[in-house]
C-alpha cells in the first residue's frame, strides 16, 4: 500500500498557529494595558496636585479676595478662559469637557476650573512628565517581551501539537498500510487512553468484524463452489451419455440438451465466483496469450447455447493475435461474454473480431443497459441467473481491463482492450 497523502491543512500546524496567536494576542493586550495604566497613574498624579492647589487658591480667594501665587512650579491662575495660554480658551469652547491639552514645542497642559469663579488653574507639566521620555523604552521592552513570549509559545505549541497529533499520525499510517488481505490488528493497545485511543479501539473492532465477515463470505463461496462442481460434472456427464443413445426419444433428447446448457452455465458461473472469492487473483501474473486457440475453445464450450437456432458465427481473429492480460480472468470474461451473445441471439450473425488492440463481440439485439451490470439483473430474454455480466464487470475492474458497451439499440457490441499500455507481460 502507498503512504497516505499529506493533508493540505495539517492539524499540527493549525494547533501551533492557534497557540502562538493566542499568546501573541495576550502579550499585545498586556502591553496595551500596561501603557494605559502608566498614563492613567501619571494623569491621576497631576489631577491630585491640581486639586490640592485649587483648594489653597479658593481658600485664599475667599479670605483675601484675590489669587495667590501657586506654590508648585509651572502652575498659574487665569481670571478667564480667554486669558489662557496658546489659545486654550478657544479649544475649551470646542471641547468643553476636556481638561488636558497638548501645546506647542512639547508643552503639555492640565486645567482645573476654580469654581464658582470663572478663573482657571493651569499646570504646564512638560518638565514633570515621566512616561513621555520613557515611552520609547517601554514600547521597546514590550516589543521584545512579546517576541520572547511568541517564541516560547511557538516552542510550547510545537511540542504540544506534536504530542497531540502523534497518535493520530500513527493511526493514519496504520490505516494507510492496511490491505484487503492483511488488515491491521493490535494497533489500539499502543495508543493512549484518550479520544484518539477510543477511536483506534473502535476502528480496530470494526476491522476485526470486517475481516471475519470477509473470511466467512470467501470461505462460503469457495466451499460452495467446490461442493457444487462435482455434482454438476456428474449431471453433465450423465446428460452427454444419455444424449449419445441412438434410441433416445427426440423430445427427451431436446430436454437433455437444455439441461446440459444450464449445467454449462452453472459451471461457468461457479468458476467465476470461485475466482472472485480468491484473493490470489490480485497477484495473478499477466501473460502474453495467443487469442485464437482460447477463443475457439470458448466457442466450442458455449456452442450448446445456440441450440438449433439459425445463427452464423463470423470469427475474424489473426493467428498471431495476442492479449496481455491475466489468463484465468480472460477465459472467464470471454466465456461469459460469448455465452451471453449466443444465448441472446435468436437468428443472424455473431461476430468476434480483433482490431487495433481491441476484441469486439457483436450480436443482434438491443444494447446492454447499465442495470445489467448489477448482480442478479437479468435481461428479458435471459435464461441465466443474472450474474454473468456483473461478474465480467467486477473482473475487469479488479484487473484494470478496459470494458466498453456500445449503446446502439440495433445490436450489442462489447469491446475489450487487449494490450493496456501500463501492463508488462511475462
Amino acid at each position: 500500500m502507498s503512504a497516505a497523502p499529506r493533508p493540505r491543512r495539517r492539524l499540527r500546524r493549525r494547533l501551533m498557529l492557534a497557540f502562538s496567536g493566542f499568546a501573541l494576542l495576550v502579550a499585545v493586550l498586556y502591553g496595551f494595558y500596561v501603557v494605559l495604566f502608566v498614563y492613567l497613574v501619571e494623569d491621576e498624579m497631576f489631577k491630585g496636585l491640581l486639586e490640592q492647589e485649587a483648594k489653597v487658591q479658593l481658600h485664599h480667594h475667599a479670605s483675601e479676595g484675590g489669587w495667590a501665587r501657586p506654590a508648585l512650579p509651572g502652575m498659574s491662575v487665569h481670571e478667564t478662559a480667554a486669558s489662557l495660554p496658546e489659545g486654550l480658551g478657544a479649544r475649551l469652547v470646542e471641547e468643553p469637557w476636556r481638561r488636558e491639552f497638548a501645546g506647542d514645542q512639547g508643552r503639555h497642559y492640565h486645567l482645573r476650573r476654580l469654581e464658582p469663579t470663572d478663573a482657571w488653574l493651569v499646570a504646564e507639566v512638560s518638565q514633570q512628565l515621566v512616561v513621555r521620555p520613557m515611552r520609547g523604552g517601554i514600547l521597546q521592552w514590550l516589543g521584545w517581551s512579546s517576541l520572547g513570549v511568541l517564541g516560547i509559545a511557538l516552542l510550547l505549541g510545537a511540542w504540544l501539537a506534536r504530542r497531540m497529533t502523534a497518535p493520530l499520525s500513527r493511526l493514519s499510517d496504520v490505516v494507510a498500510g492496511a490491505s484487503p488481505t492483511h488488515l491491521p490488528t493490535g494497533f489500539a493497545e499502543s495508543l493512549p487512553d484518550d479520544e484518539v485511543g477510543a477511536l483506534a479501539r473502535t476502528l480496530q473492532g470494526l476491522l476485526v468484524r470486517i475481516e471475519a465477515f470477509v473470511d466467512r463470505e470467501r470461505e462460503f463461496t469457495r466451499d460452495a463452489s467446490h461442493e457444487l462442481r462435482t455434482p454438476l460434472a456428474v449431471i453433465r456427464s450423465a446428460c452427454e451419455r444419455m444424449q449419445a443413445r441412438a434410441d433416445l426419444d427426440p423430445a427427451l433428447h431436446l430436454q437433455l440438451g437444455h439441461m446440459n446448457q444450464s449445467v454449462l452455465q452453472l459451471e461457468h458461473t461457479i468458476s467465476a465466483l470461485l475466482m472472485l472469492a480468491r484473493e490470489q487473483h490480485l497477484q495473478e501474473p499477466v501473460e502474453s496469450i495467443t487469442l485464437l486457440p482460447l477463443i475457439e475453445r470458448v466457442i466450442v464450450d458455449q456452442t450448446g447455447l445456440l441450440g438449433d437456432r439459425p445463427v452464423h458465427l463470423a470469427l475474424d481473429v489473426a493467428g498471431d493475435a495476442k492479449a496481455c492480460l491475466p489468463p484465468t480472468a480472460l477465459r472467464v470474461i470471454l466465456s461469459n461474454l460469448i455465452g451471453n451473445a449466443f444465448a441472446h441471439t435468436l437468428q443472424g450473425e455473431v461476430s468476434i473480431t480483433v482490431e487495433a488492440g481491441w476484441l469486439q463481440i457483436t450480436n443482434p439485439g438491443a444494447g446492454i443497459d447499465a442495470d445489467a451490470l448489477q448482480p442478479f439483473s437479468k435481461g428479458v430474454a435471459s435464461s441465466g441467473y443474472g450474474l454473468g455480466l456483473s461478474i465480467v464487470h467486477r473482473l475487469c475492474e479488479r484487473h484494470q481491463i478496459d470494458l466498453r458497451f456500445n449503446p446502439d439499440r440495433t445490436r450489442t457490441v462489447v469491446s475489450i482492450r487487449l494490450d493496456p499500455a501500463a501492463r508488462t507481460c511475462t
